[in-house]
């Protein structure tokens, strides 16, 4: 038996038959490269030929794959920044932790999330804690996969 997909993902391929490459009255452009050390860059634009918005975006990823490590920077147009640290089977086979944050300069806004996967045979399990001044906001998700069967 496979591993099941994450909740979020468990509708993705039929969402997509509608969203992906139905841009109507939106011009995009996607752009993936990688360095020949190893650093992934992703660049990714795009135009409402209706309202005339510019949105734009650039992602840089390394990854350490010797200790399981992912670094990813991330910059928008809204002048939004982004950081993610993750690790992934190190502390256990199947375990996931990640740290994200983001700053906002415009406006000083901060946020940050650690989120948890842990993925084996049969299961999928999520957790992320949202750390916000209004409160935290925890989320957790499961899947359960048996015999073709997915229950989440």
């Amino acid at each position: 038996m496979a591993i099941p997909p994450s909740y979020a993902d468990l509708g993705k391929s039929a969402r997509d038959i509608f969203n992906k490459g139905y841009g109507f009255g939106l011009v995009k452009l996607d752009v993936k490269t990688k360095s020949a050390s190893g650093v992934e860059f992703t660049t990714s634009g795009s135009s409402n030929t209706d309202t005339g918005k510019v949105n734009g975006s650039l992602e840089t990823k390394y990854k350490w794959a010797e200790y399981g490590l992912t670094f990813t920077e991330k910059w928008n147009t809204d002048n939004t920044l982004g950081t993610e640290i993750a690790i992934e089977d190190q502390i256990a086979k199947g375990l996931k932790l990640t740290f994200d944050t983001t700053f906002s300069p415009n406006t000083g806004k901060k946020s940050g999330k650690i989120k948890s996967a842990y993925k084996r045979e049969c299961l999928n399990l999520g957790c992320d804690v949202d750390f916000d001044f209004a409160g935290p906001a925890i989320h957790g998700s499961a899947v359960f996969g048996y015999e073709g069967w997915l229950a989440g």
